[in-house]
């Protein structure tokens, strides 16, 4: 109001009303240690602390509750300061968390996709075993050299071969000479259909901006497929690309007896009167906000003693001398099911090598499992774990 009492301007005031509360499934001590543990390992190693030093550029790891799928933490690395954002970045930081290199701004585990390498394998296995292809005594004679359908023949990385193994061995020895066959045997129509409905390369729904959907190994139309492509499909090659939630959704399911879960990071959306928001609710909305296409995967109904062999696999992995993950975990006081893989990409590094990612897949305790956990490192190395 001016001097003279004329009104120059007006204002009206709302009162705030308060919003839903969102409790989200994240167990924050997980989560800091989680984050803690990324970061430190993918420094070791860089500086070679866990033997030869490979330059790992980043990773993500994701904890998952297996039969709610539930995610109890998800940490991506490099990450970023958000208190820097508040007021004004400075253009240079920003930059630097944007770069090409560092990728700091995007979530790993959900916006990049990598490929699988040996952790896939389990999927090749229960396809084979549901299929009929392989039983659970069956056993394949793995001699080293593989050759059918290529003038360039493939290798099992045992170059001198493992000789006859059973299923529940080869996924303890990661023998890639006996996922070629049942490769072979099965064929890419029926690999693909136990991949999706394990929900590899399809977006989970997850409540978050941004998720990657990946790429699996299918005939589509006007796509030539040959025999021998389907072989290094069956060892997660190829066009097989998956965001590390997707494969800890995976082996969740794995874990839980084939059952189908949605991940999640909301436990509950409750109004200021108390009540909770339905979920069907708030999962349209996001559905919707996220342009996610909720699709109907077949129930398999995975025989019990089929999953039992690769589940003792996993088992082996960890807890039998030979396992790929045995000098890791054979002190540990909670028996583990496991899996380790890496994956050569087409990338190279400074010195021209083909950079090769490792990934880490498992689940505890085995007997009653509770929860499963995915680490990707970029740049990881070959074969090797990381604790």
């Amino acid at each position: 109001m001016a001097v003279d009492g004329t009104i120059t301007d007006e204002y009206v005031q709302t009162a705030a009303v308060q919003g839903a509360d969102v409790i989200l499934t994240i167990d924050a001590n997980l989560q800091a240690a989680t984050q803690t543990a990324l970061q430190k390992n993918i420094e070791k190693i860089k500086n070679g602390e866990f033997g030869t030093p490979y330059n790992a550029t980043g990773g993500a790891m994701v904890v998952m509750n297996v039969k709610t799928g539930e995610v109890l933490a998800m940490a991506s690395y490099p990450d970023f300061d958000p208190s820097k954002f508040i007021f004004g970045i400075e253009p240079e930081l920003y930059n630097q968390y944007n770069s090409k290199a560092t990728k700091a701004l995007r979530n790993r585990a959900t916006q990049e996709i990598y490929p699988p390498g040996s952790i896939f394998k389990m999927v090749t296995a229960i396809a084979g075993l549901e299929t009929g292809a392989i039983t659970t005594t069956s056993k394949i004679n793995d001699v080293g050299r593989y050759s059918l359908y290529s003038d360039s023949p493939r290798y099992c990385w045992k170059r001198s071969g493992h000789g006859y193994l059973n299923v529940t061995q080869a996924i303890q020895h990661s023998c890639n000479y006996f996922f070629y066959e049942v490769g072979n045997r099965i064929g890419i129509d029926t690999l693909a259909k136990y991949t999706k409905y394990f929900g590899l390369g399809t977006k989970t729904g997850i409540e978050l901006p941004g998720e990657e959907k990946g790429t699996l190994n299918e005939r589509t139309e006007g796509n030539v497929w040959l025999p021998g492509n389907t072989l290094s499909a069956a060892i997660g090659q190829l066009d097989n690309m998956f965001t590390p939630l997707q494969m800890v959704k995976y082996a969740s399911m794995l874990a839980n007896g084939g059952k189908a879960i949605n991940p999640t990071i909301i436990k509950a959306i409750k109004n200021v009167d108390g009540t909770e928001v339905p979920r069907e609710e708030y999962e349209a909305y996001f559905n919707e906000r996220f342009g996610i296409e909720k699709t109907q995967i077949e129930d398999l109904n995975i025989k019990q003693e089929n999953l039992d062999a690769v589940l003792e696999g996993m088992r082996s992995v960890t807890s039998e001398s030979g396992g790929t993950a045995y000098s890791t975990f054979k002190n540990f006081t909670i028996e583990v099911g496991g899996k380790t893989g890496s994956a050569q990409t087409q990338m190279v590094d400074e010195n021209g090598e083909k950079i090769t990612h490792a990934w880490f897949l498992g689940f505890a305790p085995f007997d009653e499992p509770e929860i499963a956990v995915v680490v990707m490192v970029e740049g990881g190395g070959s074969r090797r774990l990381y604790s």
